[in-house]
């Protein structure tokens, strides 16, 4: 489980096709401390730590996961937010992130309010029901405050230092981001669906 407050960027250093699944080298500030079948976000991803040699880490992502977030769309030089997982004895300053991506969304606006800044994503409306005015949505890994969910778009404030420590600043409009709805959004609305059954 994580928190979606981002600890480090990360960095591809090398990539390898290994039949349906992707194998990525990742450098990082932090990589030299993880372990082997230890659990870390990549841009809200979870995935599993295969290999650790100097300040370099490997992990592997496979069919569905490439299919259900961008990690295909990795290349050599993409930076991407990591997190470790949540100690117990800690504070829980995001909101509980699984690391378990949901769809992709796509930024369709960024604007730049003289200290803050508004990001608006499309996304597939058959999720609109996950999402509420001032709920948690993880973009990338990052914990946010959704602002004025519709159907098809919502919105983010981002502050300096959210902006400026993670891959946020290098987001793009049109670029696809990997998204994770809040887990007590997605309970609720599976008992729901449930009960009209």
């Amino acid at each position: 489980m994580f928190t979606g407050i981002i600890e480090t960027a990360g960095k591809v250093i090398d990539l390898k096709e290994e039949g349906s699944n992707k194998r990525f080298t990742i450098g990082s500030s932090i990589s030299a401390e993880l372990k082997i079948d230890e659990s870390i976000s990549h841009d809200g991803v979870c995935l599993t730590i295969v290999g650790v040699k100097g300040n370099q880490h490997e992990v592997i992502a496979v069919e569905e996961t490439l299919q259900r977030s961008i990690i295909g769309n990795w290349n050599i030089k993409t930076e991407i937010n990591i997190e470790r997982a949540l100690l117990a004895n800690q504070r829980l300053d995001g909101h509980i992130v699984q690391g378990h991506v949901d769809d992709v969304a796509v930024c369709k606006k960024i604007e730049n309010k003289n200290g803050s800044w508004i990001f608006t994503f499309r996304y597939n409306q058959k999720y609109a029901a996950m999402l509420v005015d001032k709920g948690s949505v993880c973009i990338n890994g990052v914990s946010l405050t959704v602002i004025k969910p519709s159907k098809k778009k919502f919105s983010v404030a981002i502050i300096p230092y959210t902006y400026e420590h993670t891959t946020l600043h290098s987001l793009k409009e049109n670029d696809q981001v990997n998204i994770e709805f809040d887990i007590i959004g997605k309970y609720a609305a599976r008992w729901m669906e449930t009960r009209r059954k």
